[in-house]
């Protein structure tokens, strides 16, 4: 799985770009200050670092400017610091790509694939029976055909393909494919979605072999 750092002092956006990073398929860890990121750092292996400018400790040019010197780590920074002047030093210290908040999520989502993609990252292929998700070009296939999944079904198939084997609670579905962008989804949308994505991996969408419901507790991914 694709390791996502994300430094970042806001615990709203922190807690938000967390829950929909993951349900993209990354995995994400967070630090609200300089030092706590070099550690991070120095002691785990990231894929990509997600970074904004002023941190609660220190500032995001410095620690950009440490990965850039001790790793070899893709940047984007996420920061309301949209000026010139930001945007230009960023990239002279290396930063892979620079989105200014307020952002849609799902640009966001493209831009991490994109340099992913440019930067070498590691493909990371999740396959369940039939089912293939490549959560780097962000596609889900059967039997090598695409599935066309819109974005909740996909978000939703990649939060039940990261909880095999364990009982997903309505409510915790409803909270990971909840767009931080402000997008509700209610518990008659969580059904249809469900109900759709069914249609589409199930060989009987009647009778699923994928997505099982747990009478009185909610679904659960058991291949």
């Amino acid at each position: 799985m694709i390791k996502i750092l994300l430094v970042e002092d806001d615990k709203s956006i922190v807690s938000n770009l967390t829950q929909f990073l993951t349900a993209e398929g990354y995995e994400v860890k967070s630090a609200s200050g300089q030092t706590k990121a070099l550690n991070l750092l120095e002691n785990e292996r990231f894929d990509l670092v997600l970074l904004d400018i002023s941190l609660s400790e220190g500032n995001g040019f410095a620690v950009c400017k440490a990965i850039k010197s001790n790793y070899n780590i893709p940047v984007i920074f996420l920061t309301a610091s949209g000026d010139e002047y930001s945007t230009v030093t960023g990239f002279e210290l290396g930063a892979d790509d620079y989105i200014a908040k307020p952002f849609r999520p799902r640009e966001l989502a493209s831009r991490i694939r994109n340099i992913l993609r440019l930067t070498g990252g590691t493909e990371t292929v999740i396959n369940l029976g039939k089912i293939t998700v490549d959560t780097v070009k962000g596609a889900a296939s059967k039997n090598g055909k695409d599935l066309y999944l819109s974005a909740l079904e996909y978000r939703l198939l990649l939060f039940f393909l990261n909880n095999r084997g364990r009982i997903l609670s309505r409510p915790q579905l409803l909270e990971a494919i909840w767009d931080v962008a402000g997008e509700f989804v209610n518990d008659n949308t969580l059904t249809v979605y469900i109900k759709r994505l069914r249609e589409k991996i199930e060989d009987d969408p009647q009778n699923p072999n994928i997505i099982k419901t747990v009478r009185g507790l909610g679904y659960k991914v058991e291949l």
